[in-house]
């Protein structure tokens, strides 16, 4: 499918990104020539001084050709090393900013953006398909210019030698490339073109195979997912080996041309030796001389090859990340900078005080996934959470509750009005208001560390008793001791604990960050009734400490003891719970005592 212009222009836009800037990039190229000169001069000085030795001269006037046949040897070795180690720092760098550019593009997009987005395929692009970026400035751009500077020096030196030898050069220079182009283009452009897709494809099959290894084999489909992965790994080898062929054949071709272009140097350079034009030594340098030539322009077909490699890596990278944020999704605000010279800092509080959230006629959608529509996921909510409050949002599965939930942190944009004491969220930046609402998810992410690590991700300054205090107030301070302290481990995504234990610890992270305001979304979905009570128990009475105000979102009931009001959430609506109603202000409320 051919790419639109917008695709092209993004394209383009990274592919110039992993372009070092001038100062980094001008060193390499001129290391790169250097080194290529060195090459093309250590073998015209070899063969004069060989053949000028036979010739058995008085030792002196060999001794300049012996001195430059060291110091290209030790050129060639030390230019092109100082040419890599250049070049590979100057592309590093670039490749750490392209990787930060990716991930700040995809800030706005996480969470609820990225829902259609296969996690494996996103890492490949972000890790592999950028280091495939490091080639436009290594294997494309720098020996293209090295090569052709190096070439037209070394033609021109030939040329001034023996114009004949010179333009036979440059005539199997000219058809040799060609053909090599040529050559490795039909024969490889299509599998080029699909490595990069086919790697992403099987690292995204490898990462949900392990990602769901347990229900596979619970359903007996571990070994259709396994074959699956082996189709693809064996396409994946078949389009590399198609690759390696093409370019095995357009080294053939090279290697033919340096031979083909001597034979062609020296025929032309005889006559000009049987006529005394030239000298032995100087025929012998027109003879060998395009063995190093032809080498060096040995690049030029890597270097386009690699070219088209990167390009299909470069269309990855610019399409890893949508061109427009979705209208569903909320956008920063953009406020004006006043620069003041002295500006009065004044100290932070310990914790924001607790706002006042109102709802009133708020309505949202999902992003949508692929070519579908977005869906309406809250038509219509009215609601109102004081500070201190304790209330329960209730509905049943599907109503829009998690929707609600994100619309309260702004990962999903809304329509309507919704503001936090008395300002629109809208108006706010939705970093600064997730610092003041905070949002323990349904599924929380335990990372792959220890206890210690998990709990400084909300707050890197704690202390080990801060740490276990946090603990002892949602009811894990034995059990972690009992594991070996903070230091005991988690496992990939919670795997060593119960899901009451993680919602336990996704909990103890949110007031460790001190938010003002808690939203428990489905806390006890995924544990055991029998449990379900005492865990929310210890939720709420932690979370509501110090006065904070809780949402708890749930479809089922709830002691009522521990919420001060219920909200009932129906078709993306605020409904009455049971059938209760008291529309105050335009919104549904019951309380309970």
């Amino acid at each position: 499918m051919p790419e639109q212009p917008i695709d092209r222009a993004r394209t383009r836009a990274v592919l110039r990104q992993a372009v070092p800037p001038a100062r980094r990039f001008v060193a390499p190229i001129l290391l790169g020539i250097l080194a290529g000169v060195s090459s093309v001069a250590l073998l015209a000085c070899s063969a004069w001084l060989i053949v000028r030795a036979s010739e058995q001269p008085p030792v002196m006037y060999l001794s300049v050709a012996v001195v430059g046949v060291r110091a290209f040897a030790l050129g060639r070795a030390a230019f092109r090393y100082l040419e890599r180690l250049a070049g590979h720092d100057a592309s590093f760098r670039q490749l750490a900013a392209i990787r930060s550019g990716v991930y700040e593009r995809l800030l706005p997009f996480a969470p609820d953006g990225l829902a259609a987005t296969r996690r494996g395929d996103l890492l490949a692009r972000f890790v592999s398909d950028v280091d495939d970026l490091q080639m436009v400035e290594l294997r494309v751009v720098q020996p293209l210019v090295s090569a052709s500077v190096v070439l037209v020096c070394a033609v021109a030196g030939v040329w001034l030698l023996a114009p004949g030898s010179g333009a036979a050069l440059l005539g199997c220079l000219v058809v040799g490339v060609g053909v090599a182009l040529v050559l490795q283009r039909v024969a490889a452009r299509r599998s080029e073109r699909e490595l990069a897709p086919l790697r992403g494809r099987l690292h995204a099959a490898i990462l949900d195979h392990v990602q769901s290894i347990d229900v596979l084999v619970a359903y007996d489909a571990a070994g259709a997912s396994a074959r699956r992965i082996d189709d693809l790994g064996d396409r994946l080898a078949r389009t590399a080996r198609r690759r390696s062929v093409a370019a095995g054949g357009a080294a053939a071709v090279m290697a033919a041309l340096a031979g083909i272009a001597a034979a062609a140097s020296a025929a032309a350079g005889a006559p000009l030796l049987v006529d005394g034009r030239i000298t032995g030594p100087a025929f012998a340098v027109l003879a060998l001389v395009p063995l190093a030539i032809a080498e060096v322009a040995g690049a030029i077909p890597v270097a386009a090859a690699a070219a088209r490699v990167v390009r299909a890596s470069a269309v990855r990278v610019a399409g890893a990340v949508p061109a427009e944020v979705p209208v569903e999704l909320p956008v920063a605000p953009v406020t004006a900078v006043v620069a003041d010279p002295a500006p009065a800092v004044p100290p932070a509080p310990a914790r924001p005080p607790v706002p006042d959230l109102r709802l009133r006629a708020v309505s949202a959608a999902w992003p949508p996934l692929g070519d579908a529509p977005p869906g309406a996921a809250l038509a219509r909510v009215d609601l109102d959470l004081r500070p201190g409050e304790r209330v329960l949002l209730r509905g049943p599965s599907g109503a829009g509750k998690t929707t609600l939930a994100h619309v309260l942190v702004r990962f999903l944009a809304y329509d309507g009005s919704y503001r936090v004491d008395g300002v629109e969220a809208s108006e706010l930046d939705p970093a600064a208001l997730r610092a003041r609402v905070g949002l323990v998810e349904q599924r929380p992410w335990i990372f792959d560390e220890d206890l210690r690590q998990n709990l400084l991700f909300a707050r890197d300054t704690a202390t080990d008793d801060e740490l276990m205090d946090v603990l002892g107030r949602v009811g894990l301070a034995d059990w972690a001791l009992g594991r070996g302290g903070l230091g005991t481990r988690l496992g990939e995504r919670g795997a060593l604990v119960s899901g009451g234990q993680a919602q336990r610890i996704a909990l103890a992270r949110a007031l460790l960050a001190g938010f003002p305001v808690l939203v428990l979304d489905e806390p006890t979905a995924n544990v055991d009734r029998s449990a379900a009570d005492a865990l929310l128990a210890d939720l709420m009475r932690a979370a509501a400490r110090d006065g904070r105000s809780v949402l708890l979102i749930s479809h089922v009931d709830v002691d009522p003891a521990l919420v001060d009001r219920v909200v009932g959430l129906d078709a993306g609506a605020t409904a009455p719970p049971d059938g209760d109603a008291d529309r105050g202000r335009g919104w549904t409320r019951r309380a309970v005592r």
